[in-house]
């Protein structure tokens, strides 16, 4: 089956809604690798996606704000947490691109357990922070086991008036890839198309992609990018009728 196109906003509208969650004050970070890099890293019935022959690492701070289930609305103590990712780009055999989580990293303990243990989702608990001043966002984390770092440190820059193709693809992403007891599953979500800004790099220091199984990164990211950030929810998990 034909890959789905890249699209600002999600072909699969969400009917029902079970869990929301909101990504703010997000910086996306970038670095090329070769497909057959990190195809053994996926989900079986899943491959890289891929943009003119390369697909992508990407290493993503945030604060997660107002994470619940249903419709919402999230919990304001316990849905608010420092959160960063280390993801790949996937499809399966429908098409449907997606992420795939190699990492996650959390401040809240429920949220990493409910993560780890209903989803499948390679959630650690974490000790991170956000701080920022002016148009610089500072972002830390450091794993309590095992033993892992990062700091990030990002300067604002202007607001993206039309994201170029690059950009659409890495961050137009409208569901994940998962194990799910031993079969593959997809949990697709929608949010409004991403509000992107241009975003430079100040300093980085980072064990989290290495130690998610992943190659050291060959010189600085070829994209950097912030958002303010988006809402959003998800749908229902959807287990692969086949995998490869």
């Amino acid at each position: 089956m034909a890959t789905e196109p890249v699209t600002p906003s999600t072909p699969r509208p969400v009917r029902l809604s079970t869990m929301v969650q909101g990504w703010y004050q997000l910086t996306f970070l970038h670095w090329p690798v070769e497909p057959e890099q990190v195809a053994g890293l996926l989900p079986a019935g899943t491959r890289p996606d891929t943009l003119d022959g390369v697909t992508y690492v990407g290493l993503v701070p945030f604060l997660m704000r107002g994470t619940g289930f249903g419709p919402g609305p999230g919990l304001p103590y316990l849905g608010t947490f420092c959160e960063t990712n280390v993801r790949l780009y996937s499809v399966d055999g429908q098409g449907r691109r997606g992420v795939v989580f190699r990492s996650l990293d959390a401040t809240r303990l429920l949220p990493v357990l409910v993560g780890r243990l209903g989803f499948r989702l390679p959630y650690v608990w974490s000790a991170m922070g956000l701080r920022r001043e002016g148009d610089v966002i500072t972002y830390t984390c450091r794993r309590r086991r095992p033993v892992a770092a990062s700091r990030a440190v990002v300067r604002i820059g202007a607001p993206v008036a039309e994201p170029s193709p690059l950009e659409h693809f890495l961050t137009a992403r409208w569901g994940l890839h998962v194990t799910w007891h031993g079969r593959t599953a997809y949990l697709p979500n929608e949010h409004a198309p991403w509000p992107l800004h241009r975003a430079e790099l100040l300093d980085l220091e980072d064990g989290l992609v290495t130690a998610a199984g992943l190659p050291e990164r060959a010189g600085p990211p070829v994209s950097v990018l912030w958002s303010p950030g988006v809402k959003v929810r998800f749908g229902t998990l959807e287990v692969l009728r086949a995998n490869r």
